[in-house]
């Protein structure tokens, strides 16, 4: 399934070659000792692909963030069944998910909120945010000062086609700060609605609400916290 390494920049192909390695190299580490109901999402299902964006630096900000250790999933125990419920489902369908992000800590947060002040550091604006002025990101409603993330309720996900490896189309990748992101744009082909619909119906139908501006981002309706932040480091 991770035959392919998708259309980035040649930097970015790289990057997601070692990324991939210790990937890898992780799953052979022992884990941390996780706080009282919250798993590693690999403990629970085997049928999952993992890509931590934040662990490396194709991301928004253009660095690795704040907190990520290492390119694991951790969710709230729940979550992370609820998420393992809508995988089987998926199988069934043929695709298989990938997790983008997952739990956050709130220091992670914080670098979102430090680098929002710079409004010269602008890396990786072109890959996703060149259609909006940086100082708009969190009044437009594309990155939060605090995150259903790091209550470890919320996960970012895509399919993967198990016949060929690749990620359906959904008409504007992850984390693409921009109106082509929101759910019901028209900015996008009938086929990548179907895509996204397919996404949010198998999701919901396992007990996750969608966020609309973000096609990717799914939270768990019956949180296990829903007012605690947490801020222990992904390793």
């Amino acid at each position: 399934m991770l035959r392919k390494i998708f259309n980035f920049p040649l930097f970015f192909k790289v990057s997601l070659c070692l990324f991939f390695f210790f990937l890898a190299a992780s799953q052979t580490t022992a884990k941390t000792q996780l706080p009282e109901n919250f798993v590693y999402v690999s403990d629970i299902t085997s049928d999952i692909v993992f890509e931590i964006r934040y662990f490396t630096s194709y991301n928004f900000v253009g660095q690795k963030i704040d907190g990520y250790k290492a390119p694991v999933a951790i969710l709230t125990k729940n979550a992370a069944l609820a998420l393992a419920a809508a995988a089987r489902d998926f199988d069934k369908l043929g695709y298989v998910i990938k997790i983008f992000d997952a739990y956050r800590p709130t220091e992670a947060v914080d670098h979102f909120n430090r680098w929002s002040k710079n409004l010269s550091a602008v890396k990786n604006k072109i890959y996703f945010y060149p259609n909006v002025d940086k100082s708009r990101l969190f009044s437009d409603g594309y990155i939060a000062h605090r995150s259903a993330h790091s209550r470890g309720s919320a996960v970012d996900i895509t399919l993967i086609e198990k016949a060929t490896g690749k990620e359906i189309d959904m008409g504007a990748p992850f984390d693409f700060l921009d109106e082509k992101s929101n759910y019901n744009t028209k900015n996008i082909t009938p086929r990548q609605f179907s895509n996204r619909k397919l996404l949010r119906d198998i999701m919901t139908k396992n007990g996750f609400v969608p966020y609309d501006k973000e096609w990717w981002h799914f939270r768990l309706k019956k949180e296990t916290f829903t007012d605690t932040y947490f801020n222990f480091a992904v390793e």
